[in-house]
């Protein structure tokens, strides 16, 4: 027996998750959504649909008395909760308890004591939990933070007492970087959460993020489901995760784990939940926060144990004991995520980006691939919500499998509209240190200390470009020549066999011969000659092609009638033109276009709301 109807007061990704396990189990969803998100995908596949206001999520997804009403309306039994909505809601909803609703998730008292940061860390202490040196109280101002910052000894983290996700977050070296820090975070936190109190804490460098997921019930029992590795972050915010982690023995594994399942029993936790940690190099691990939800990486987790968190979630939710014993409890095989977001990784390791996905494709075909995803082709990317797109998983036997495929999704993975990370991910899984295991949270940093610049071609992964290339304009003039099966008017010259063409890559210009030999071309770049092989399906927005034995997924993202084209290569956008011989010596007869002059214009890195102008005409700047 379990629930008829269940509300997702959520949208996106997570309430598409939680949709397709109430349809698993015979339960009815009602979706939540603002007015721009009226044709969003979780509301296609909801039973029922209830619009709760326009776009900011202030007045939509956290509009609590609209959500109320909806309950109210719609008569659901229990509620699935956004992470964002506050305890006063829970608290409110626990009164409606008596009226048969039920939440989804721990209850008020956990979600309390583990969403404020000062309180779970003396939580953690009581627990005989590791925690991070610092100061448990509240930093009263900047004077005081200083001389918590000297006891300490630097260098200090200045974090907001109910944050996450990165903000008001601040690292302080100095007394001076203190005072900023202290001034900044409290602003921050003030305007993202509505609450300005701070911490501060010993920051540990070089640190890696493992996590521990727990479950437990309303009965007493708990268990620890293995971890999670998030080192990979930009921003405080994670990019890639896996699991196991290539870095925790058995011993150091169940440690982490007895731990987080003694801070579950601490505040009677009932439900899913994920307890973070810090494990510095000598495997000394520290708490760093209890996440009272299901994690957005939580489907590395069930890949690795079998376990579909969501319905655990609901069982327990209806007072179901949990069926399973820590015994129970396998690593089976390896999986990785990627979080494919709608950003540019080139501004800071991404900055969000806008638009319609024009075209979207995901990678299902490739064996052992899974996407969560909340969007299709045509759904907008506003300014409104978080930038996701998708969360990409694989699978395999070992890690090594599970990231061979990875690469080969990402490779496979369509979207088009809107800028995305793809190149970025597909270096960071393919680099020599994380395929060795090799990371902390300060990879992105230290990897790319000039800021992510996409991939760095070989001699030979040039060459393979520039012969893919090339045959890619070679077929499409044959393809142009010929209409319905015969040449377009009968005195067409007989068929050339042969092409020069001058092919510019970056500050490079290459002349290239392509010959055509059946159904591959020979291509001769740089003295040597290549041989490549495909269907030559130019309609397809994949092209398989394979370069002397090696094959290699392409995406032709845009060409126009001057030879420019660019093309999708090892996860990595270049841009290219392609001319005959003949073309390319009359092109230096051509006017370039200037550059536009930007010395008088300000321009906004990213899209946004402008919030305040801070200078008025005739101002002194």
């Amino acid at each position: 027996q379990t629930f008829e109807k269940l509300l997702i007061a959520n949208r996106g990704e997570i309430a598409c998750r939680v949709i397709k396990t109430c349809k698993k189990m015979g339960i009815k969803t009602v979706a939540i959504h603002s007015d721009v998100d009226a044709n969003a995908v979780h509301v296609k596949m909801a039973d029922e649909a209830v619009c709760v206001g326009p776009a900011p999520t202030s007045k939509s997804y956290l509009n609590m008395d609209a959500i109320m009403e909806v309950i109210k309306k719609t008569r659901a039994q229990a509620v699935s909760l956004n992470e964002s909505i506050c305890c006063s809601f829970i608290s409110s909803l626990s009164l409606q308890a008596s009226e048969g609703v039920t939440f989804i998730g721990p209850d008020t008292h956990a979600i309390q004591a583990m969403g404020d940061k000062i309180e779970s860390k003396l939580l953690a202490k009581n627990a005989k939990v590791n925690t991070i040196p610092g100061f448990d109280g509240v930093v009263k101002d900047a004077d005081e933070a200083v001389r918590i910052a000297r006891e300490i000894g630097y260098p200090v983290m200045i974090k907001a007492s109910a944050g996450g996700g990165g903000k008001g977050m601040r690292i302080a070296w100095d007394d001076e970087e203190t005072r900023e820090g202290f001034r900044f975070s409290s602003q921050e936190a003030a305007s993202s959460f509505g609450d300005d109190r701070l911490l501060i804490e010993k920051f540990i460098d070089n640190p890696r993020h493992i996590e521990i997921q727990v479950l437990a019930d309303k009965h007493g029992n708990a268990l620890w489901l293995n971890e999670r590795e998030c080192s990979i972050q930009r921003r405080n915010q994670k990019v890639v995760e896996e699991a196991p982690s290539t870095f925790l023995d058995p011993e150091t594994r169940r440690a982490m784990g007895e731990q987080a399942v003694a801070l579950a029993k601490a505040v009677k936790y009932s439900s899913a939940g994920t307890v973070e940690f810090l494990v510095d190099s000598s495997k000394n691990f520290y708490f760093l926060e209890m996440n009272t939800r299901l994690q957005v990486e939580h489907p590395v987790t069930e890949c690795i144990t079998g376990l579909d968190l969501v319905q655990e979630m609901i069982r327990v939710a209806k007072g179901y004991p949990l069926r399973h014993k820590q015994a129970d409890i396998p690593i089976n095989g390896w999986a990785v995520e990627c979080r494919v977001y709608a950003e540019d990784p080139y501004k800071s390791f991404g900055l969000p980006s806008i638009g319609k996905l024009s075209q979207y494709q995901e990678p299902l075909h490739v064996p052992s691939v899974r996407v969560d995803s909340g969007i299709q082709q045509g759904s907008d990317i506003s300014i409104y919500y978080d930038p996701m797109i998708s969360k990409l998983i694989t699978y395999g036997s070992n890690r090594a499998e599970a990231l061979k495929r990875m690469e080969e999704a990402l490779d496979n993975y369509v979207i088009r509209g809107v800028a995305h990370n793809i190149s970025l991910l597909r270096e960071v899984i393919i680099h020599p240190r994380f395929v060795q295991g090799d990371i902390s949270t300060k990879f992105l940093p230290e990897v790319y200390p000039d800021g992510f610049k996409g991939h760095k071609l070989t001699d030979l992964e040039r060459r393979e470009l520039l012969a893919t290339a090339a045959s890619l304009y070679v077929a499409e003039q044959l393809r142009s020549q010929r209409f319905l099966g015969t040449p377009r008017i009968p005195i067409a010259k007989s068929k050339q066999s042969s092409w020069e063409l001058s092919v510019r890559l970056g500050d490079g210009i290459y002349p290239v011969a392509v010959s055509k030999d059946g159904s591959s071309f020979s291509v001769e770049v740089d003295g040597m000659k290549l041989n490549v092989t495909s269907e030559w399906n130019l309609a397809s927005p994949l092209l398989s092609v394979t370069i002397d034995g090696t094959q290699r997924t392409i995406q032709r993202l845009s060409r126009n009638a001057s030879g420019d084209t660019s093309i999708q290569f090892l996860g990595t956008v270049y841009k290219l033109q392609i001319l005959t011989k003949v073309a390319a010596e009359l092109s230096k007869y051509m006017p370039e276009k200037a550059a536009e002059d930007t010395s008088s214009i300000l321009r906004s890195p990213m899209p946004g709301a402008v919030v305040a102008v801070s200078v008025k005409p005739g101002d002194m700047v």
